[in-house]
């Protein structure tokens, strides 16, 4: 297994619309588990492939304490959507950053697994909100995106801060 490097913002890489999976072989489980290591070791608990300059769709997510509860989410299709929350996220992609979004409170999806086999999936609450912000990353949005221009630029200001004082 390997750390994949994560691209940042504002690298236009993260604005790569996702093409489907089309070959479900031993390379996609591997990208799989590396995608993994990355994201438990960034730390985070979810991780689109594009996040990770790799444009096809698949994302991965793990919002149990104990790393007990992954998923593997190709070629994601939403299905169905109701309800709203509003819930502070943070993105692998924007160190440091959070801000409160407003997203649908359950979501029905589509996916196929590492094998090719289709599958369908209802969650409701965070993972729902995980479920949409890495579907997002394979559209070529980010979070950031829902905001105001004001908070936007705000936030924006913050990770740029953030940056020259680590650097």
């Amino acid at each position: 297994m390997a750390l994949l490097t994560i691209l940042e913002f504002p690298d236009p890489r993260l604005r790569t619309k996702a093409q489907p999976v089309t070959v479900f072989d031993a390379a996609l489980k591997q990208l799989v588990a590396d995608m993994f290591e990355t994201m438990y070791a960034a730390p985070g608990v979810g991780l689109a492939a594009t996040q990770v300059n790799v444009h096809r769709q698949l994302l991965i997510m793990d919002m149990s304490e104990d790393k007990s509860d992954p998923h593997v989410l190709i070629n994601p299709r939403l299905l169905d959507q109701g309800g709203e929350q509003v819930f502070q996220e943070g993105c692998l992609s924007f160190p440091g950053i959070y801000a409160d979004v407003e997203r649908a409170l359950r979501v029905k999806v589509a996916a196929q697994d590492v094998d090719g086999k289709p599958f369908e999936l209802e969650v409701e609450g965070p993972l729902a909100v995980c479920m949409q912000h890495e579907m997002d990353h394979l559209q070529g949005k980010v979070f950031v995106d829902y905001l105001s221009p004001l908070k936007r630029s705000m936030l924006l200001k913050k990770l740029d801060k953030k940056r020259k004082q680590s650097a």
